[in-house]
């Protein structure tokens, strides 16, 4: 496992101070998770980037890839209705092919989330200032910052009428782009199954994975494109749900698209986006923005570095509103030195009742440069 270099102590202080500055309690979940709550959160296409463990029994687990859920679960034991959690500890994810040192597989994270307080711009405004603040420190001029918003999609799918079961969809494959470009190319078009890809899509996700995989060792097959069986079960998913749910209109899939091409300073996307659809929904989540764009410059953002892009989303697919990264220049575009944004449904999703929740994670690896790094 390759780690990273550590950080000299001076520099740590400062990249985790705007964090400490929150007055959150230091929390220390355990390394070990559910490996099949992470796959359900992140997708079957995260396996690849987790280290999975067994127990004695033969039962999987996985290193905690990120503290998010971890955070979240052991809130949700605590059985308190609000709290702030600070971390500072190690995660660990496998390295993506060709992967650079940017990328080590056992790597410091600092963070804070926040549950159960009031959603509001205020405290994403909050949050992000502080994220922003601690990737400052590190000495870099060359970041940018990258935003995006979950909710602002499924909001302008309301106002476009698209059904409820179809527009939740779209929004949950928001961050696997394969995923929501094949959910769009059927969304306008008669879908029919064969009886064979009607009862593997009518399985559980491990149970058609192992039904594909029979297929192929019956008939002495090979995957074709690198597609692994978790992929094309997810296809078969997406297939049967187009051939059982409403189509879209030609009108509809037209805005869509317009709307998952704007990318740009905020305000002009915000903009664009008034122009696509005026409904309720969309109109009170351009109010939240305007909101929150102006608490990011309280908060001491530089949003001429800022660019939101409504197709972005992150990997972990319990964002569910507002997200963001910090990126520099220097280093690939997917290794952003802080991330984070608003998981309001994800609680609920561990088994307990709704609550807002909204938080972010430092990698101070990639944010301290020493003079001539």
């Amino acid at each position: 496992m390759r780690c990273e270099d550590p950080v000299p102590a001076p520099a740590l202080d400062a990249i985790r101070a705007p964090l400490a500055a929150l007055n959150a309690t230091l929390s220390d979940p355990p390394v070990i998770q559910p490996l099949n709550l992470m796959l359900d959160l992140a997708g079957e296409a995260m396996r690849a980037r987790l280290f999975v463990v067994q127990d004695e029994g033969g039962r999987e687990a996985c290193l905690r890839p990120d503290f998010t859920v971890a955070i979240a679960r052991e809130h949700f034991r605590s059985g308190g209705a609000s709290g702030r959690y600070r971390y500072e500890g190690r995660a660990f994810r496998v390295a993506p092919a060709g992967a650079l040192d940017s990328h080590p597989e056992e790597f410091l994270q600092v963070g804070v989330e926040v549950f159960g307080e009031p959603a509001s711009p205020g405290a994403d405004a909050e949050i992000l200032g502080a994220a922003w603040r601690a990737a400052c420190a590190g000495g870099r001029g060359d970041l940018s910052l990258r935003l995006g918003d979950v909710a602002l999609f499924g909001a302008v799918l309301s106002s476009l009428d698209v059904a409820p079961e179809v527009a939740g969809r779209l929004v949950r494959a928001l961050g696997r782009p394969r995923q929501l470009s094949v959910l769009l190319q059927r969304a306008g078009r008669d879908a029919a199954l064969d009886a064979q890809e009607a009862r593997i899509a009518g399985l559980p996700r491990d149970a058609a994975m192992a039904a594909i995989e029979a297929i192929w060792a019956q008939k002495d097959l090979e995957p074709i494109g690198g597609r692994g069986a978790a992929e094309i079960a997810e296809r078969l998913a997406a297939k049967a749900f187009a051939a059982r749910s409403p189509r879209l209109t030609a009108a509809q899939l037209k805005t869509i698209d317009r709307y998952l091409a704007l990318s740009g300073a905020p305000q002009d996307v915000l903009s664009d986006v008034k122009t696509l659809t005026g409904g309720a929904a969309a109109q009170a989540a351009l109010e939240s923005w305007a909101g929150r764009l102006a608490g990011f410059r309280q908060a001491g953002v530089d949003l001429t570095r800022a660019t939101l892009n409504t197709r972005f989303s992150r990997a972990f697919g319990y964002y569910d509103g507002f997200l963001f990264e910090v990126l520099s220049a220097s280093l690939p575009a997917d290794a952003p030195l802080a991330a984070g944004g608003r998981y309001d449904g994800l609680t609920e999703r561990l088994g307990g009742m709704t609550s807002s929740a909204v938080g972010c994670m430092v990698r101070p690896a990639r944010v301290w440069m020493e003079t001539g790094r």
